[in-house]
C-alpha cells in the first residue's frame, strides 16, 4: 500500500512538474509552435497599400437605383443608328421571348402571363422617360411580371434596348 501511494505521488509530481514547465515555457519563451506560425500574429505584418485603380469600380447599379427615373439620362446618343441596331439585337436576345417579335406583348413566354407584357409601341410605354424604361429593364416593374435584368444585361446594352424601344414609335 505504501508503495502504491509513493507511486501515485511520484506520478502527480511528474505531471505537475511537466505542467509548470510547459506553462512557463509558453509564457516566457516565444519559440513554441503557435508563435512560429504566421497566422497567429497577422497584425504584426504591415498591410500592403493598394494602389489606385486596383479595384474595378464604374459606379454600379446602386447609383441608377438611387436616382429618380426623371433624372436618369442615357450616356449614349439614343438616336444613333448603331445604338438602335445593337439595341435591336439585345431586344431579340433578352426581351422578345415575353414582349414578342412584334413588340405587342404576345411573345412565346409572354402569352402565358396574365396580364400580358406591355405593348412596347403603346403610348403608355413610348411617352415614358428614358430613365423610367431603363429602370424598368434594370430593376423590374413593381407589381408586374418584368424581372430585374441588371445582373443579366450590362448597362450599355440596357440603354441600347431603350434606344431601340423608343425608335419603334407609336403604333
Amino acid at each position: 500500500m505504501k508503495g502504491l501511494s509513493l507511486f501515485i505521488a511520484v506520478i502527480v509530481v511528474v505531471l505537475v512538474g511537466h505542467y509548470v514547465v510547459l506553462t512557463y515555457f509558453d509564457d516566457h519563451f516565444k519559440y513554441g509552435r503557435m508563435w512560429e506560425t504566421p497566422a497567429i500574429r497577422p497584425h504584426e505584418v504591415p498591410i500592403p497599400v493598394m494602389t489606385s485603380g486596383i479595384v474595378p469600380f464604374a459606379g454600379g447599379d446602386a447609383i441608377h437605383a438611387a436616382m429618380r427615373a426623371e433624372d436618369l439620362q442615357s450616356p449614349l446618343d439614343l438616336t444613333a443608328s448603331e445604338n438602335i441596331d445593337s439595341g435591336k439585337k439585345s431586344y431579340f436576345t433578352y426581351c422578345a421571348q415575353c414582349h414578342g417579335k412584334n413588340h405587342d406583348g404576345n411573345g412565346t413566354v409572354g402569352q402565358s402571363f396574365s396580364p400580358l407584357p406591355a405593348d412596347l409601341r403603346s403610348s403608355k410605354v413610348q411617352e415614358q422617360y428614358e430613365g423610367r424604361l431603363f429602370k424598368g429593364i434594370s430593376f423590374g416593374i413593381p407589381n408586374g411580371r418584368q424581372p430585374p435584368l441588371a445582373t443579366t444585361i450590362n448597362p450599355t446594352d440596357r440603354w441600347r434596348i431603350v434606344a431601340y424601344v423608343k425608335s419603334l414609335g407609336l403604333r
